[in-house]
């Protein structure tokens, strides 16, 4: 064999050789999504049952089980703001069969609220869907005099350092949005955490709190029996499934914004083609016209979209809260 041919064979195995090493890994994440899954998935909820977080997250594992064939099992895990459940995922097995049912505090506000957060929601996690938005309120129990937001503002004024009011757990939207509205309009409340919509719902009709900012989801019921009154709603624009709730701009209370999303990650290193697989299947059940249905039944709206628009949404609620967080001087530990 010439000396230029065996140049060139060299040459040409070192190409064969690089190509293999590109093409074998992009063949093995086309494989793994082509027999994904091969055991039960588990989509992991940080929110007590009955919570607005958690009718989501079984509506979509009961369509996830039509379409692969393979258990899906909803786990709660409430506490710390939803940043224990959290923490477990990210540490999890990077496979496809781990999955967060998130939404804001952590998704998002958690790293700026714990000093210690024992995960990065930005670069812990591959985003997988963004599945809903909820319309978020303000409710007060059907005995508290006010009728309206002024109404509202005006008997808190009247009698400071008496009222308190309930979240839905520290770091959560419900716990800023009440801190930033108590800061623009002056008002003395005091703060009481529960584990979840249910038990802080439950402590407004009791009388153990005054006020609860929570997904409209976790007050509808109530709400539409005369057992809890919707003030406001902290939304740029009013709600297609609220049509006659004003928003707080509207009533003259502006700054006040605190718009709800849950979205579904999986830990990082999550093979892009199982996060392509997962994203397509679940947009796929969000599509169906009874799942929208029973969403919207329950309060709320289908986001979908892709990975890329989760990550976004999850950057720009960071962005927007980083600020406010800091102003205020929050923390939760």
């Amino acid at each position: 064999m010439c000396r230029t041919n065996s140049i060139f064979m060299r040459t040409a195995l070192i190409f064969a050789a690089g190509a293999a090493a590109t093409l074998l890994p992009m063949i093995a994440h086309r494989a793994h999504a082509q027999t994904f899954p091969t055991k039960p998935v588990r989509l992991v909820v940080p929110t007590p049952a009955g919570s607005s977080v958690d009718i989501a997250a079984r509506v979509i594992a009961e369509g996830l089980r039509e379409r692969m064939a393979q258990l899906v099992l909803v786990e709660n895990k409430p506490g710390a703001g939803g940043t224990i459940a959290a923490a477990e995922v990210a540490r999890a097995a990077p496979d496809g069969h781990h999955l967060f049912a998130g939404f804001n505090g952590p998704l998002a506000t958690a790293p700026f609220l714990f000093r210690a957060l024992p995960y990065k929601p930005l670069s812990d996690f591959a985003p997988v869907v963004a599945t809903v938005s909820q319309p978020h309120v303000l409710a007060v129990s059907a005995v508290h005099p006010a009728r309206t937001l002024a109404e509202f503002v005006a008997d808190v004024k009247g009698k400071p350092g008496l009222y308190n009011y309930a979240s839905v757990g520290n770091a959560s939207a419900s716990h800023l949005a009440m801190e930033l509205f108590k800061s623009q309009a002056g008002l003395g409340l005091t703060h009481v955490p529960y584990s979840g919509g249910p038990a802080a719902t439950q402590a407004l009709l009791a009388g153990d709190a005054q006020a609860l900012f929570a997904a409209y989801a976790n007050v509808k019921e109530l709400a539409a029996a005369g057992r809890l009154k919707v003030l406001g709603l902290v939304e740029a624009a009013r709600s297609r499934g609220l049509p006659d709730v004003p928003t707080f701009a509207e009533q003259g209370v502006r700054g006040v914004q605190a718009p709800l999303f849950n979205g579904i990650v999986a830990p990082a290193g999550t093979p892009p083609a199982v996060v392509a697989k997962l994203n397509r299947d679940i947009r796929e059940v969000l599509a169906e016209a009874r799942v929208r249905g029973r969403l919207f039944a329950a309060g709320m709206e289908v986001i979908g979209g892709t990975p890329e628009e989760l990550s976004a949404l999850m950057r720009a609620e960071a962005a927007r809260w980083e600020p406010v967080i800091k102003r205020l001087v929050l923390r939760v530990d």
